[in-house]
């Protein structure tokens, strides 16, 4: 999404999104035809693990998806977690397996069936293909991805109506889903504050690997 590029570009950090699968493919290969050295996956997940709270850290060992199992490079991935040290990350950072799916994870049963399927701590919809497009590259590949909605939350259909193909939000689409449903208001509230603390946690992180240097491959 456009407030994960936000955080994630800077000096020698190239950043592009999309929501959609096909303009995120388009947009990674045109920045790698500009030039890359490597290819993090920087955002946020849905919480599997029932025990992550939002805002919790996963540094990804691989990803489980629709392209089968995808390593991230262990190197990288060590010295990603390694950064967080001595920092208020240290105790909200794990490592472990993310899910990749083509479509959200929205209802806690959903959730619930992926972990125990997969044992993947989070899922998202840009890893998996991240992940593919390092590989055919031959580029060093990593996830650093921050829990927004935990696994004991299900979305709203309001959640994601605002949710454009570019990875941008607009308001209208979520009023409307309020007006036709105005009880979601409650579980949007309490997703507002599940977002605050991976915003947080995100801001805290590029922040940390900044410092480290463990950006750079």
């Amino acid at each position: 999404m456009a407030f994960e590029a936000r955080i994630a570009r800077g000096p020698g950090v190239e950043a592009v999104f999309a929501a959609r699968s096909d303009l995120l493919e388009r947009a990674l290969s045109e920045a790698l035809a500009r030039g890359c050295s490597g290819i993090i996956s920087f955002g946020t997940a849905g919480g599997l693990a029932p025990e992550l709270e939002p805002g919790t850290l996963v540094i990804a060992s691989s990803v489980s998806g629709p392209f089968g199992i995808l390593d991230t490079d262990p190197e990288w991935s060590a010295r990603l977690f390694a950064a967080f040290a001595g920092t208020p990350l240290e105790a909200r950072a794990v490592r472990g397996t993310m899910a990749g799916v083509t479509a959200p994870l929205t209802g806690v049963q959903e959730k619930s069936s992926m972990y125990r399927a997969t044992g993947a701590l989070a899922v998202d919809m840009e890893s998996h293909i991240a992940g593919a497009i390092a590989m055919a590259r031959g580029l060093p590949f990593a996830v650093c991805r921050a829990i927004v909605d935990p696994a004991w939350r299900s979305l709203p259909s309001a959640a994601t109506a605002g949710l454009r193909d570019d990875g941008k939000t607009t308001i209208l689409p979520i009023l409307r889903e309020l007006l036709k449903e105005p009880s979601q208001l409650g579980t949007l509230l309490r997703i507002a504050g599940d977002a605050r603390a991976a915003r947080t946690s995100l801001v805290q992180a590029r922040h940390a690997l900044g410092v480290a240097g463990a950006l750079g491959v």
